[in-house]
């Protein structure tokens, strides 16, 4: 397998803490990219019509994409269920899922607003809107962080884990902790699993 990333992508280390935790890491090959939100990378668009990362190329050539349906993938193959749990289970795991890809999703729209649109262009309501959707998905997560596991995550706790370790590579200014401490003590001992040191954001 080889996957198109980046390394500063909080949706490829969701990919790349599946990885880790089901033992796939050494069957894929890293191939980087350079995604962007308005230049497209002609590499990943040969493969994935959005130009998005993270995206999948499977060893017979087909590509998988975005990072929900590859990490389902990966699980399946590894034959893991604690990611993407039967039942009731599944429900809570998806829609914590939801959770911290519409956190990831509002803190990168903001993010962008800075970084890819012109200053004269920019539209400062917008940012601000992005980021009233962070803080309510921040409250969100407060209010079940008792419930989260430490470890042993489903696919819908490490979404959340990688979201906020997005906002402290991206948005330390927010300083989300100091409001959400049930969040804080979950993140501080979540965030030391092998699978996420291993993934830690970094610029390329």
């Amino acid at each position: 397998m080889k996957l198109l990333y980046a390394p500063t992508s909080p949706f490829v280390r969701k990919v790349m803490v599946c990885a880790h935790l089901t033992g796939q890491t050494a069957q894929i090959e890293w191939l980087a990219s350079a995604a962007h939100p308005v230049n497209r990378d002609a590499r990943i668009a040969a493969h994935n019509p959005l130009a998005k990362v993270p995206t999948l190329i499977l060893p017979d050539g087909r590509a998988l994409y975005d990072s929900r349906v590859i990490c389902e993938y990966l699980a399946e193959t590894a034959g893991d269920t604690q990611l993407f749990p039967a039942g009731s289970a599944r429900w809570v795991a998806l829609t914590r899922q939801a959770l911290g890809d519409g956190l990831l999703d509002a803190a990168l729209l903001a993010r962008y607003e800075h970084t890819a649109r012109p200053a004269e262009i920019q539209w400062p309501q917008w940012r601000e809107a992005q980021l009233v959707k962070v803080q309510a998905c921040l409250a969100e997560i407060e209010s079940q962080a008792g419930d989260l596991p430490r470890t042993h995550p489903s696919i819908g706790d490490l979404t959340i884990a990688c979201a906020l370790g997005y906002l402290d590579f991206r948005f330390p200014e927010l300083d989300w902790r100091t409001a959400h401490p049930r969040a804080a003590a979950w993140f501080s001992v979540f965030n030391d699993l092998p699978a996420m040191q291993a993934t830690l954001p970094h610029e390329a």
